[in-house]
């Protein structure tokens, strides 16, 4: 029984570059066989033509010629048809029959575009194409090509086709059509035609549907050119009679043809017009899935317009085999999750970015008078991390079960970081996700001095300011709960908490354990919360929430005109900031508890609450603590949770967005020396701001 499953496991994994030999498959070829039989004698063929390996006395070609292994075998093939003259003809007539009996328009418009109506549709069906792929029996040259043409790089070999191989090919097509009954076994104009008024028909569609349509500026419906696209088709197929049956092009044909390419310019830039709206007003991934597909139908549109006019049969085959090559290339690309995750994701990353970028501005100390006016903030976020730490000793000394004391651990911290915004307080490492879109956003002048040093200022000036904020915080989280602890000593004759629980805090945040790991998963929790915040602010403003507040009638009548504005107005500035608040605190209290009950244990390491708890675990212990390691262990750890706070989720923040838009890096290197310059040159700008260098006195004449 092993060995058996053994060898069928060996022939599987031989299978996928195994295959039929070339003599066997063209003595085989059968014209009259079922539909389902020919397909699967053409994909054979085919994958013999891509197969790996060279062939027997192969000799081939010097110079560009010998650049594709396909094109030798394409040439074998045709050698081997020659010295056997019987199969040349059972092999043309199944090349045709397999061509006259499909159908072309799926090839032409279905092929690299998504069938099912919006992005989670269009997700689902290419998982469905990834694990399942299309029958042989279907007779959709789209699905034939999926199985012929698997692998990606098979659409270079195809456009790179040389001139005398495709003559050559394209006579093995010809081949004996003069001795049939039937010789119109082509019809692949009339497709090219139906093709173009279907992708009219669905362009049409997208661009008059109600979530386009009033993103446009065009008045009347009837002045968009998606409106007047259809007629416009119409138009130009009732003038192009004459040259479909090859007469040339006449003037009027020519004039119906400039009037519908630049319809379809128009299209495109209604296309830009709609980005433009979400860009400014909030961004949704269907709306952007429909005008992606609708630009990736115009593009499809122009490449058979391009197809169908040329003239000349040489050129006609050439441009149709470029044709071929660019639907193999898009239907490859079809079957890519990541790249529709890419395409539907980018805009609405990058107007997330943007709209922390907006944020992030307010948290870059500049200058001396922002540097102290963060570090008052942040003394201020330290006074109130004192409350949290001691809810959160309350919370976990009365034992609860793990999600109830997770939750209320979360709304401890989430009651404290509102009181923090609202009172215009600081956290630290709360504000490297929200300016590092910032500091990404001045990379797009860096090959110029003047953006080089842009640039290398807001990043000194945003680590300066990280540090104020964790020098404001450590400067009254730890003495004030020193100071609590001490006054309850006095005052009680007690301890806030057990001498057992301080010695076991002391040692759970030591840098030698998994400090440093909880402190990189605490980071990750930073920067998903600036997602979040952004993600608030692009839905309150896609959905015009603004206008809904400042002109609901009800409003009005209780708060009056101006009233429901300023309401408004008030909910556009905290939308955003108090839902990233209430999700980081609930998922540093309810994280570490789901995943616990999940047996895999993480607590949170920040370093403002960490150094809070171990202030106060001194204040237990007294002064011997001073001579205990694990202090020293501690405290190494905390200087881990500084870094790695703020490192993973300035990085995270970083890499989304650069990638969320195109932006032109320039020399890394020189970026590198450009900051190691201006840290070398005064290292403590990295902690203090400088002084402004004073103008010189001059001296009175």
């Amino acid at each position: 029984m092993l060995n058996s499953l053994t060898s069928y496991w060996r022939k599987w994994r031989a299978s996928r570059h195994a295959g039929h030999q070339l003599d066997e498959l063209l003595a085989h070829a059968d014209p009259s066989a079922p539909l389902a039989v020919r397909n699967q004698w053409l994909i054979e063929l085919a994958h013999w033509v891509q197969k790996r390996g060279a062939l027997v006395n192969e000799v081939r070609e010097a110079g560009e010629a010998a650049r594709y292994r396909p094109h030798t075998r394409l040439r074998y093939l045709l050698q081997m048809l020659e010295r056997n003259p019987d199969w040349r003809l059972p092999v043309a007539r199944t090349l045709r029959s397999v061509i006259n009996e499909s159908d072309a328009i799926s090839l032409l418009c279905d092929t690299g575009m998504p069938v099912r109506p919006g992005f989670w549709g269009a997700l689902i069906e290419r998982i469905e194409k990834a694990l399942i792929p299309p029958p042989p029996t279907r007779r959709d040259l789209s699905a034939l090509c999926s199985l012929m043409f698997p692998d990606g790089d098979a659409a270079d070999w195809i456009a790179a086709m040389p001139p005398e191989l495709l003559a050559d090919l394209i006579a093995l097509l010809h081949y004996g059509e003069d001795a049939e009954d039937d010789a119109d076994w082509n019809p692949f104009a009339e497709d090219l035609l139906a093709a173009m008024h279907h992708l009219v028909d669905q362009i049409a569609s997208t661009g008059l549907s109600q979530a386009v349509r009033s993103r446009l500026t065009y008045p009347r419906v009837t002045e968009s050119p998606f409106y007047r696209l259809g007629r416009a088709m119409q138009e130009l197929e009732e003038a192009g009679q004459d040259f479909a049956h090859g007469a040339p092009p006449s003037q009027h044909f020519v004039q119906r043809i400039n009037v519908f390419r630049a319809l379809l310019d128009d299209c495109g830039r209604a296309a830009r017009q709609v980005y433009a709206h979400l860009d400014e007003n909030g961004v949704s991934v269907d709306i952007v899935f429909q005008v992606e597909r609708a630009k990736a139908r115009i593009r499809r549109l122009e490449r058979l317009l391009e197809a169908w006019l040329t003239q000349g049969e040489d050129d006609r085959a050439t441009a149709r085999v470029r044709l071929f090559a660019d639907l193999v290339h898009a239907n490859q690309a079809s079957q890519s999750v990541g790249e529709l995750a890419r395409t539907s994701f980018g805009l609405l990353a990058r107007k997330v970015v943007e709209r922390s970028a907006e944020t992030g501005e307010h948290y870059i100390a500049r200058n001396r008078s922002e540097y102290f006016a963060m570090l008052k903030m942040a003394c201020g976020g330290g006074l109130v991390t004192v409350v949290t730490v001691y809810v959160k000793f309350l919370i976990t000394s009365a034992h609860l079960p793990t999600v109830v004391e997770g939750f209320l651990a979360g709304a401890n911290y989430a009651i404290c970081f509102l009181f923090m915004h609202f009172c215009h307080f600081t956290l630290a490492t709360k504000q490297p996700a929200m300016t590092a879109p910032a500091i990404a956003s001045k990379l797009d002048d860096v090959d110029t001095p003047a953006g080089m040093d842009a640039f290398v200022g807001e990043v000194i000036a945003l680590v300066r300011t990280q540090a104020a904020a964790i020098f404001g915080n450590l400067a009254m989280v730890f003495p004030f709960c020193l100071l609590v602890q001490w006054t309850v000593s006095a005052a009680l004759g007690m301890n806030t908490i057990p001498p057992e629980k301080a010695h076991a805090t002391l040692n759970s945040f030591s840098i030698l354990g998994v400090t440093p790991l909880f402190a990189i998963l605490t980071g990750v929790l930073l920067w998903f919360s600036s997602l979040i915040s952004g993600w608030a602010d692009n839905w309150f403003a896609l959905h015009g929430i603004g206008d809904v507040l400042a002109y609901n009638r009800r409003l009005r009548f209780v708060f009056g005109r101006n009233g429901a504005a300023r309401l408004a107005d008030w909910c556009r500035r905290h939308i955003a900031p108090v839902l990233g608040n209430l999700t980081l605190g609930f998922m540093l209290g309810l994280v570490p508890a789901v995943l616990t009950a999940f047996a895999l244990p993480f607590e949170v390491r920040h370093v403002t609450l960490s150094t809070g708890a171990i202030a106060t675990s001194i204040g237990v212990l007294g002064m011997p603590a001073l001579h205990d390691p694990a202090l020293w262990l501690a405290v190494a750890g905390v200087g881990s949770m500084a870094l790695l706070n703020v490192g993973v989720s300035f990085a995270l923040a970083f890499h989304m967005a650069l990638r969320s838009r195109p932006l032109r890096l320039g020399d890394r290197r020189q970026i590198h020396r450009a900051l190691w310059r201006a840290v070398l040159r005064n290292p403590l700008v990295l902690l203090f701001p400088l002084r402004a260098a004073q103008p010189e006195a001059r001296p009175e004449k």
